[in-house]
């Protein structure tokens, strides 16, 4: 299977963040998404494990306790049913990956 990004329509989530759903594994979905800076998903958990990589800008992230900053390159794990969060520092763009499948 192949994806053409240009071809993947974009969904506004909420204020300035923008998620491209490039396609569902057997076990796996993957998301690509852009935000703008102070873009803020709020505290919230899901079923999901969700392993992050940032490509461009940067997040603040917390996971359970833990905050840090991350840059591009920089890599995020996020345990099944673990509260987590973000505010984006800058144009920020990144790839999600969860598994099980999203629906």
């Amino acid at each position: 299977m192949f994806v053409f990004h240009d071809q993947v329509p974009t969904d506004e989530i909420a204020a300035g963040v923008h998620l491209q759903n490039l396609g569902h594994g057997a076990n796996m979905t993957v998301l690509h998404f852009t935000s703008k800076d102070g873009s803020m998903a709020p505290s919230h958990s899901h079923e999901h494990e969700q392993f992050g990589y940032v490509l461009r800008g940067a997040l603040e992230i917390t996971v359970g306790e833990d905050t840090t900053i991350l840059r591009p390159g920089d890599c995020y794990l996020i345990p099944s049913n673990v509260p987590h969060e973000f505010r984006t520092i800058g144009e920020t763009e990144a790839l999600d990956i969860f598994s099980p499948v999203r629906t």
